[in-house]
């Protein structure tokens, strides 16, 4: 059985989730697939996941779970996966995941691969794909020692609307844990993504993203008015961040955010490597660059050569109308 564990806060569900589900999904091969969801009140959130095509989802609940703590999770999950017995564990490569998984992993003496983009056979083994060195190169990772191996699916590599939906609500039952409150050492403040001046890019349905070819902070206002009529959040690549031109969590790219909004615009972003492993997992993607060879337009869904200071503008016009 492929385990795959939905990340909520507040009874609201991270998207990565189904993205995550969808990989399982394709991962399996046939084998049954459970979604279990730690937490507290967690009910509506497993109703919601029911629509998946999977054997089970399962509710992990403790008082103790809420807030998040990792030594919480780690404890609950320790004790569900016992009880579940599952092959693999697969999460979705999220802030929370990236912090409480490496301890889960350790102290069940298990392994645990991160950033996942992709699942292969090779020589009937199952491979898992990951980035190396900045996604200049990718290696086919196989897990040794025994079972369960931790799985972390990078956002983006599987599309949420590739999760399979079932004809009918799958079951949901619940796992009894214990998790106890006084071995809990972390007492968490808010979450860093609530702080106003921040933006959680990971979870935006749409992006414009600036490059080089903005120019000058100056001409900002251009990218700033097209993401505003679109719905948008405002984005760039590293060299537009590196110059101060906007906040480093706005970045993009191997060293900043990895994102799949639903439509993303890139405005004078030439294709770099490094900025394309980053939104790639994108579903649309309309680039904008004068350039007509640049790099941007091999991964471009809809492609405009052209003066961004003139293609934008009438954008935005054709938006207002």
């Amino acid at each position: 059985m492929i385990l795959v564990i939905a990340e909520q806060r507040g009874g609201k569900l991270n998207r990565a989730t189904w993205e995550t589900i969808a990989g399982a999904q394709q991962l399996a091969a046939g084998r049954p697939v459970t979604v279990a969801v730690p937490g507290s009140n967690v009910r509506p959130v497993a109703a919601e996941l029911a629509a998946a095509e999977v054997q089970e989802v399962v509710t992990i609940e403790a008082a103790a779970l809420e807030p998040y703590t990792p030594d919480g999770y780690t404890a609950a999950l320790q004790d569900a996966i016992g009880q579940l017995s599952p092959l693999i564990v697969v999460l979705p490569h999220t802030y929370q995941t990236r912090d409480f998984a490496p301890k889960l992993a350790a102290r069940m003496d298990r392994a645990i691969m991160t950033d996942v983009t992709g699942v292969k056979n090779v020589g009937g083994v199952t491979a898992f794909v990951r980035p190396m060195f900045q996604g200049k190169l990718t290696a086919d990772v196989v897990p040794q020692g025994p079972g369960p191996h931790f799985v972390t699916f990078q956002i983006g590599a599987f599309r949420a609307d590739q999760a399979v939906r079932g004809a009918s609500p799958s079951p949901v039952r619940a796992v009894s844990v214990t998790v106890d409150r006084s071995a809990i050492r972390q007492k968490p403040e808010a979450p860093f993504q609530e702080a106003r001046q921040t933006v959680d890019l990971s979870q935006a349905e749409r992006i414009v993203a600036v490059g080089r070819g903005i120019k000058g902070q100056e001409h900002l206002p251009v990218a700033q008015k097209l993401a505003e009529a679109l719905g948008a959040e405002l984005a760039a690549s590293r060299p537009v961040c590196d110059s101060g031109w906007l906040p480093m969590d706005r970045q993009v790219g191997s060293s900043g955010h990895t994102v799949a909004p639903k439509l993303y615009v890139a405005l004078g972003i030439s294709g770099a490597i490094q900025h394309v492993v980053g939104m790639k997992g994108s579903q649309t993607i309309v680039a904008i660059n004068k350039d007509a060879d640049a790099p941007i337009f091999e991964i471009a869904d809809y492609g405009i050569a052209g003066d961004l200071f003139e293609i934008a503008p009438a954008i935005v016009a054709e938006l207002q109308k």
